[in-house]
């Protein structure tokens, strides 16, 4: 007789151990509360789909067990998603070590996994919220109600957890996945937003808003580096934004959740040396005296960025090159570059593409992703406290997780259990 696995969630995570418990013999229901399955697929890397990195060592994710994350994917690894797509009939293109579809469409992933759902019988169950997980000597017995209130039971052999994060809740993030984790005995680490922009203190973001400049950041939590990253900074009327703040914002989560002031050191000139931009602004006001402030760094960097920066230094943007003190000169260099941004939050999960924090790793066999407490429960993706960088690390995740989880689902032996739990939301 055929096992029969059961899923929470139909996200990427989930339809990848779908895919992997059905291609491995099982007869496998996903139970999805959204009308659709994949949908937050369609809105990553800004609707591309950056489906994994060729790059792939520890620094790409964060975990409070460090070394979990890889004892997971070298299981999977970025070839094998590749070649993986390939098989359920997506060819993938590589730009610089980044991996999308050939189509340039995330929604062409989304398809080919749906239409391998379909082609391996995966009942797929959407608009059911589910309430309820029983465990008895057999299996899971999952509760749930659809949309119009009607009450569905599914039973299964094995149980996956797919059911996400907190983050981009419109796509269905709702967090859900936490309380059945935690109703199941599991330990939740605080989630909080990671991949989003900081909110910083001060007006001049305002005059600052809209540029897009090569920058270097360092995030600072009570005095303490804790992180650094480099590339296309965007600057809001509300702070900062981009790649680099993006890649730092777990830390500045987590810090500010723990009551210590974040801080933030900017170098808009990160190619060039401190002394040599002293040298710089030296040499323009000598060969330039009567240009203003405003015309000489034109020459250098965003004019906007160059108004903002000139206000803080306490110069004149209309004062010409050739009246400026030597003092002056100095802390002009300073805001250039080690700008100080005092960080007061960051924006919401609405705002956020991935959470840091999650279910506790310690608690998860990282050969199987199985349950340490219950035998026969599993828990992948986002769920988990593993939150990796920008560049498509958080779908590689997904994969890996997914195709572990549901390999290993079909091919445990039966135990029985020796204990019965019924667990309601």
């Amino acid at each position: 007789m055929k096992k029969r696995v059961l899923i929470i969630g139909g996200g990427a995570s989930g339809m990848a151990a779908a895919i992997a418990a059905a291609d491995s013999g099982a007869d496998v229901t996903v139970i999805e509360h959204m009308d659709r399955v994949g949908k937050k697929i369609l809105s990553t890397g800004n609707g591309r789909c950056n489906l994994t990195n060729r790059q792939m060592d520890p620094s790409c994710y964060r975990c409070d067990e460090a070394d979990f994350p890889m004892k997971v994917l070298k299981h999977f690894l970025p070839e094998d998603t590749i070649a993986w797509f390939h098989e359920m009939g997506l060819e993938v293109r590589e730009r610089q070590g980044y991996y999308y579809p050939a189509s340039d469409q995330a929604s062409s992933v989304l398809d080919v996994l749906r239409f391998r759902l379909r082609e391996l019988g995966v009942n797929v169950m959407c608009g059911v919220e589910p309430d309820g997980i029983g465990i008895t000597s057999g299996g899971f017995e999952v509760s749930g109600k659809k949309k119009d209130g009607q009450a569905v039971k599914f039973w299964g052999n094995a149980l996956i957890l797919a059911a996400g994060s907190k983050a981009a809740p419109s796509t269905g993030s709702d967090g859900s996945g936490y309380g059945l984790a935690k109703d199941l005995g599991h330990r939740v680490i605080r989630p909080l937003p990671a991949l989003v922009q900081l909110r910083c203190q001060g007006n001049l973001y305002k005059v600052m808003a809209g540029v897009r400049t090569e920058a270097e950041l360092t995030l600072f939590a009570s005095g303490k580096k804790m992180a650094r990253d480099r590339g296309e900074l965007q600057i809001t009327d509300y702070g900062l934004s981009g790649i680099p703040a993006f890649q730092i914002s777990r830390y500045a989560s987590r810090a500010l959740d723990e009551g210590k002031k974040v801080t933030v050191s900017v170098d808009f000139l990160p190619a060039r040396g401190k002394k040599e931009v002293l040298d710089w602004i030296a040499r323009g006001r000598a060969d330039f005296p009567n240009r203003t402030g405003e015309e000489l760094l034109g020459g250098l960097i965003n004019k906007k960025l160059a108004l903002g920066l000139l206000k803080l230094a306490g110069i004149r943007p209309s004062a010409p090159a050739e009246s400026w003190s030597r003092k002056q000169s100095e802390a002009l260099c300073r805001q250039m570059k080690e700008y100080e941004a005092l960080v007061q939050s960051v924006n919401p999960f609405a705002n956020a593409q991935v959470c840091c924090g999650g279910v506790d790793t310690s608690q998860v066999d990282p050969e199987t992703l199985e349950s340490r407490l219950i035998s026969g429960l599993y828990l992948i993706g986002e769920l988990l406290d593993v939150d990796g960088i920008c560049g498509g690390y958080n779908l590689q995740w997904a994969w890996a997780t997914g195709n572990l989880a549901g390999r290993a689902a079909v091919r445990k032996k039966e135990q029985n259990r020796s204990f019965q739990k019924e667990v309601s939301r």
